[in-house]
């Protein structure tokens, strides 16, 4: 099986190519060729696979994307985004590269299908709950409609409609994942908005300050890395049959305030911890975070065996065990 990860130098990419790496597997077919692509040149993952191609380039380049393709991929992972800050903050960027982008590479796939009608390749795209917008209910029904409140949301909802689309007219075998706000991201803080969800855990477990922008009663909707990758993971094997022509699905979390995020710090690394939390409120980041999903059923994907975890221990768990070496400094 070949198998292309367009995004694969963020988080989610690269754990997604070491699993694959380490794995060869998608169900019981093996993956002898894999191609990593991302604006910044990927890392190689070590593994057992013979063939790994790695190459920086930008997805808003039609004729880059188009070379991703032309070697005819089985399934393709489409996690290349600009961040909801940095989208809002930059309107022309982020409908460049997650709108344009998005359609480049549906397109490259469009042209080698009708060379060979026969090639049809699972695409897996890398929608967000942001496709949301508020009013909302208590808790979000997978007939909720989309009425997302940010350009970033936006652009993930048009990705959405392409994938919809391009599968409809079998030109493309896709499912589209709404992830929750996944935490907790290793590495630096980035530019997205909800990337404080992370920070004021992350950092604190490492000994360093954080920053709270937020009220501690801001309730939003969680997974973690372990988690997202193995939505992903599952996405690319599942029979779409009985998914139908919605092909894009909400994906199980744990509904969570912050003031619950920090109690779940304070049990793993006690109040010292908890002490490096400085609240400096940011009413743009307030704003945008407002506008967010607070907890969803995803029923429809829960029927289909995607899997979340049920408390935040597990996710400040996860993390520890994923990217601490298993104990706290």
């Amino acid at each position: 099986m070949k198998v292309l990860i367009v995004g694969a130098a963020g988080m989610i990419g690269a754990k997604l190519a070491s699993r694959l790496a380490a794995d060869s597997a998608i169900g019981e077919r093996g993956v002898d060729a894999l191609t990593l692509a991302d604006v910044v040149e990927p890392r190689r993952p070590a593994g057992r696979i013979g063939t790994v191609r790695t190459l920086a380039l930008d997805v808003s380049d039609p004729g880059a994307v188009a070379g991703l393709v032309t070697d005819r991929p089985d399934l393709v992972f489409h996690l290349a985004a600009i961040v909801s800050g940095e989208a809002e903050a930059d309107l022309e960027k982020g409908y460049r590269v997650n709108l344009d982008g998005t359609r480049h590479l549906f397109e490259a796939i469009r042209a080698e299908h009708e060379r060979e009608p026969s090639y049809v390749p699972r695409v897996v795209f890398a929608s967000s709950i942001a496709v949301y917008g508020a009013p909302f209910p208590a808790r979000i029904g997978d007939d909720f409609q989309l009425a997302p409140l940010t350009s970033y949301g936006a652009q993930k909802a048009m990705g959405e409609l392409m994938l919809a689309d391009f599968s409809r007219r079998g030109i493309l075998d896709g499912l589209g994942l709404r992830l929750p706000t996944i935490c907790i991201r290793p590495g630096r803080p980035n530019k997205a908005a909800s990337g404080f969800f992370s920070n004021i855990l992350r950092e604190p477990l490492a000994g360093e300050e954080a920053v709270l922008p937020v009220e501690e009663s801001v309730r939003h909707f969680f997974a973690s890395p372990r988690a997202a990758v193995g939505f992903f993971l599952h996405a690319a094997r599942l029979d779409t049959g009985p998914v139908g022509p919605r092909r894009n699905l909400a994906m199980p979390g744990l509904s969570a305030t912050v003031a619950e995020e920090i109690e779940a710090l304070r049990r793993a690394a006690g109040d010292k911890a908890v002490g490096l939390i400085r609240r400096e409120p940011d009413e743009t980041i307030r704003r945008i975070v407002g506008g967010w999903a607070t907890d969803i059923e995803a029923k429809r994907a829960r029927d289909l065996g995607f899997r979340a975890e049920t408390s935040f221990d597990e996710i400040v768990r996860a993390h520890i065990e994923d990217e601490m070496g298993g104990r706290i400094p």
